[in-house]
């Protein structure tokens, strides 16, 4: 059974799928391949939210915060080291900035990374995660679909994501590409971390981990409109 059939069966694909993008034009905008396990996955499900949390980047989406072709990739590539230097003490990366492509993005502003090594090899690229491009990163040794599988599965678990992520049985949301993350048209991403350290010291009761509440992030928008 390959990965995208056990995926298929633990969680199946919407009935209707917009169609795929032609992906030698994807791979050549990139100047890069892309692994084939993440193409045969865009083009069975489409644009969607795994569990209603993990959203996959899409080529050519028509919102750049979820676009695999436009600007996110390589912001985000920017801004771990940036992140990284300002912390009050600095963490060590488990791979070099430029060896991580962006490609997904949670609920609470959890990262996913390939990791692009070997860089002519997508085939061989792994998978990491990290939350609002902070230590710590989590690490899995396998492809994108691999990585679902095993999540989706209950048999491999990420520390940043929300323990009741699995409280419902997998399922595929489709849906206009839209930013998982809490921000608004021209607004610049906002990390979990600032809407954490805010709803503590405004009285909420909010654990460090976990889905953050869409009232807590509602007041919080309120309170930042800008």
């Amino acid at each position: 059974m390959t990965p995208l059939t056990a995926l298929t069966a633990l969680c199946p694909p919407p009935a209707a799928v917009p169609p795929a993008p032609d992906w030698s034009q994807v791979e050549d905008s990139l100047g890069t391949g892309l692994p084939q396990d993440y193409k045969d996955l865009i083009t069975a499900y489409g644009p969607g939210q795994f569990c209603g949390f993990i959203t996959l980047y899409q080529p050519h989406a028509p919102s750049e915060w979820a676009d695999l072709t436009g600007p996110m990739p390589a912001r985000l590539r920017g801004q771990i080291e940036q992140v990284r230097q300002t912390a009050r003490h600095p963490w060590p990366l488990p791979h070099p900035p430029e060896n991580l492509f962006a490609m997904g993005v949670t609920g609470n502003g959890d990262y996913l990374f390939w990791v692009t090594q070997p860089a002519d090899t997508p085939d061989e690229w792994t998978v990491a995660v990290n939350e609002a491009l902070r230590a710590p990163w989590f690490a899995y040794d396998g492809s994108l679909t691999e990585f679902l599988v095993s999540v989706l599965s209950g048999t491999t678990t990420v520390p940043m994501f929300p323990t009741d992520l699995l409280d419902h049985a997998p399922a595929f949301t489709p849906s206009a590409l839209e930013s998982s993350t809490p921000t608004t048209p021209g607004r610049p991403s906002v990390s979990t971390r600032t809407i954490r350290d805010w709803a503590n010291a405004n009285g909420y009761d909010l654990p460090e981990r976990g889905r953050i509440p869409s009232e807590i992030i509602d007041a919080w928008k309120q309170q930042n409109p800008n």
